[in-house]
């Protein structure tokens, strides 16, 4: 090798060291450029939370007495609320303004009220005990940022959790409408949030029909234009579940719990158009991967509670821009549950009483003598805080009917109110019936002829799947129904008012009072699809 001249070693050593230093300048002018973009992503991906309303203040105390007297909510289930969006600026109806939201949760935390976990939430609808006195579940469906940005503080302030129902798909998109990952991480890691599934792509409308009616996309068979017909059921099927899994996938791959629960998006559960058998699908698949699933519409009242947890089915009490202080707290009373003891007198409960089916006003009066009937002649039908006693079990009614004529008018006593096995007790002047069902499929399964009179005294006792019926002391009716065991025949009461003689006058309930009864089982009571008995009631 000649003298000066570099070998090969040599010159592979100058090339690494000029590239490497090449790369350290590179990286030098690069790091601020790469380190402003780092902090923009950031910045897009995670929006500055906003402070909680000025001048509030955290509140703690006892809990004002309930509505209905002492004990009408010792052992109540949770009220399960439903929000949307919060935001100061937002026009739908579904945005909470941050102080609206600040004074409600101050209104909660008043009250005593405590925020519940899923977790909590869940192991109370498989049969755990209610979980505090008085306790909430909050929902929020969507997974909007204004969780992130203003809700999140709120809830510190007042040491209260509450659960977010996302659309998987939608996560990070329409920014900053959506939530992003990151700040679901966030949300996550405070143990303020959970989350749960509320689909992936499916919370949209669709058409069912070459007319292009519109409906949730989930809940129903849609129409496939290129062949013009409605989706096959195992088409339906396979759509739901590919659905649900990859959202629960999505929620899986991004470090999250797998979730318990499951929002309907629009609260759609199923509508007329579509088919039984969809609706059947859709809950099967449903209870395949989820412990219940919650929406804000139900055909009968399904408060969270023991017949809401058979059901699979939990009806929330939504909460909209238009909730003020005053109505918040008006609706949360008519959702807490009570018991009949709480409430012995029903009909000095005005404001209990919910019409059905008639344009008059709500309240006792058509019951009561007091008016506004429904014309000279009709039908009035009211049920007593269907929402609050939907768990009723073990109860006694006990009323007397005046102004009863032959063959003119007549009422009616529902017990099991809108649950899958209502009964009603029809006393006329001459006559006690009793009526399972209800509707079109209201069926007459005993009577008893009773001495004439325009005043009678009935009582009425509900416990398990045995129905008690007891007229003037003396007539009586045993009806058992091994389809009211359980949860299935959970419910409250209702009355009924019927004239048929404009010229005469409206019968009216004297008196009406409800209690528990703490018997286990009826002595001598048969089991059955249905069974009925009728006796005298002498030495009773």
């Amino acid at each position: 090798m000649r003298r000066g001249v570099p070998g090969p070693a040599a010159v592979v050593r100058a090339v690494v060291v000029r590239a490497v230093l090449g790369l350290l300048a590179l990286t030098l002018v690069a790091l601020p450029f790469y380190a402003a973009w780092r902090y923009d992503a950031h910045r897009r991906a995670v929006t500055p939370q906003a402070a909680p309303p000025a001048g509030a203040r955290p509140v703690t105390g006892e809990a004002a007495p309930p509505r209905g007297g002492p004990g009408a909510d010792a052992a109540a289930p949770p009220v399960v609320l439903a929000y949307h969006d919060i935001g100061p600026r937002g026009r739908s109806r579904y945005t909470v303004t941050p102080e609206a939201f600040d004074a409600q949760l101050a209104a909660l935390a008043r009250a005593g009220y405590r925020s519940l976990s899923t977790e909590e939430f869940v192991r109370y609808l498989d049969g755990g005990p209610p979980p505090a006195r008085r306790s909430v579940f909050l929902t929020f469906d969507d997974g909007t940022h204004g969780l992130w940005v203003y809700g999140d503080r709120i809830l510190a302030r007042y040491r209260m959790r509450a659960t977010a129902f996302l659309i998987t798909g939608s996560v990070g998109s329409h920014r900053p409408y959506y939530l992003s990952w990151q700040e679901i991480g966030r949300m996550a890691a405070t143990g303020r949030w959970d989350f749960q599934d509320h689909t992936h792509a499916l919370h949209r409308r669709g058409a069912v029909d070459a007319a292009g009616t519109q409906v949730s996309a989930l809940s129903h068979r849609l129409w496939l234009p290129g062949a013009r017909r409605l989706e096959r059921e195992d088409e339906y099927r396979a759509r739901i579940s590919d659905d649900f899994d990859t959202s629960l996938a999505e929620l899986s791959r991004h470090g999250l719990p797998r979730p318990r629960l499951f929002a309907y998006p629009f609260s759609e559960v199923s509508e007329p158009a579509d088919s039984a058998s969809s609706s059947a699908i859709l809950r099967h698949e449903l209870a395949a991967r989820f412990a219940a699933a919650l929406t804000n519409t139900s055909r009968r009242p399904l408060p969270a509670g023991r017949r809401a947890a058979a059901a699979r089915e939990v009806q929330r009490l939504e909460i909209t821009r238009a909730t003020d202080l005053p109505a918040f707290r008006a609706e949360l009373d008519r959702w807490t549950a009570v018991t009949p003891d709480s409430v012995p007198r029903p009909l000095e409960d005005r404001a209990g009483w919910e019409r059905i089916g008639t344009a008059a006003r709500a309240g006792p009066g058509a019951f009561t003598g007091e008016g506004p009937y429904p014309g000279g002649k009709g039908y009035a039908a009211s049920s007593y805080r269907p929402l609050a006693t939907a768990d009723w079990t073990d109860y006694t009614v006990e009323a007397t009917v005046e102004r009863l004529s032959e063959a003119r008018n007549d009422v009616g006593i529902v017990v099991r109110d809108r649950s899958l096995t209502p009964v009603t007790v029809s006393l006329s002047h001459s006559y006690v019936s009793l009526f399972t069902g209800s509707g079109a499929r209201r069926t007459e399964v005993a009577r008893r002829t009773l001495r004439d009179g325009a005043v009678h005294r009935v009582r009425v006792t509900v416990r398990g799947a045995h129905t008690e019926v007891v007229v003037d002391g003396r007539f009586r009716i045993d009806w058992t129904d091994e389809k009211a065991a359980g949860a299935a025949g959970r419910g409250g009461i209702g009355l009924v008012a019927r004239n048929g003689d404009a010229q005469g006058e409206w019968p009216r309930f004297a008196s009406l009072r409800v209690s528990s009864v703490r018997i286990a089982s009826p002595p001598g009571a048969r089991a059955g699809t249905g069974t009925a008995r009728t006796a005298p009631a002498e030495g009773r």
